[in-house]
């Protein structure tokens, strides 16, 4: 009896939730160990349909860096990266397309849709969703100032028109994204799956930005942190104590914010259910900046 009454009290906690959040968009960005370890797949794939049919309208960016690895070493292609940024070439841009948009995205969207969802994959050149532009690295050098690092096909979003994602969530669709776009003059370019969820989330007007990562969230002197602002993040990377990767996500989620985004998260993506734990609880899971 007592563990009914605290399932009760579990559906209880998440009402007021699903009452303010439905109707609204949340962009996901899927990555990590969540995207590795079967029963995290199924755990994720589960969150995304029950997010759906309470009415909240997910949207998904998802990474697929081990993938195009593994396929790029079969290959015999080197991989070379540059802060992070994979190093890309024509003939490497060709592998990451066709990993990211032929074979992750359909996996994702079968996944979703075996648990009962109803996903549909695209990319970011379908509907002229993401122009983008080629960028360059900051890359910073001993003794000297740092300089920007040409690392081929890599891009930076200059612009999202989101209409095809709106017409496919006013019939019910779940979107499933690969973070590839295309330039003014026709190329192929790879954008990084953080940014890529970040603009997209900010052109939808979100309600939620949540980054899965295979971190707890934010650390400060190894103790989760959240309710952040742009004020303290900034404190934070200025003293160091924010570093390495942690710092283009927490700049994509200012940037989110920037453009409408009501609340942005880094939460553990290692953890089952860790979506509906943030959404759904008065504790939640990770770093909440706002």
């Amino acid at each position: 009896m007592e563990h009914s009454f605290e399932r009760v009290n579990n559906i209880l906690e998440a009402l007021p939730y699903i009452t303010k959040y439905s109707g609204k968009t949340v962009v996901i960005k899927y990555g990590g160990a969540a995207m590795a370890k079967a029963d995290l797949k199924e755990s994720f794939a589960k969150d995304i349909v029950l997010l759906k049919y309470v009415g909240i309208h997910p949207v998904i960016v998802h990474g697929g860096g081990p993938e195009i690895n593994r396929l790029l070493d079969s290959l015999n292609i080197p991989t070379e990266f540059v802060h992070g940024h994979r190093v890309t070439n024509e003939e490497t841009m060709d592998v990451v397309e066709m990993v990211l948009t032929g074979k992750v995205n359909k996996q994702i969207v079968s996944m979703i849709n075996k648990e009962g969802g109803n996903a549909v994959g695209l990319s970011g050149k379908d509907g002229n969703l993401a122009v983008a532009s080629k960028t360059k690295i900051e890359v910073d050098v001993e003794g000297k100032k740092s300089e920007l690092v040409d690392v081929g096909l890599v891009g930076k979003i200059d612009k999202i028109d989101p209409t095809v994602i709106l017409s496919l969530q006013e019939k019910g669709f779940i979107p499933v994204i690969s973070p590839v776009a295309e330039s003014g003059s026709g190329e192929s370019l790879n954008i990084n799956a953080d940014t890529f969820a970040g603009e997209l989330a900010g052109a939808l007007k979100a309600e939620k930005l949540i980054l899965l990562t295979d971190t707890s969230g934010i650390l400060i002197d190894g103790k989760l942190v959240t309710g952040l602002n742009r004020a303290l993040v900034k404190d934070y990377i200025r003293k160091g104590d924010i570093t390495g990767g942690m710092i283009p996500k927490v700049e994509c989620c200012l940037s989110a914010i920037d453009q409408g985004v009501r609340r942005t998260h880094i939460i553990d993506g290692r953890v089952p259910h860790s979506i509906l734990i943030e959404i759904f609880t008065d504790q939640g899971i990770g770093s909440l900046i706002e």
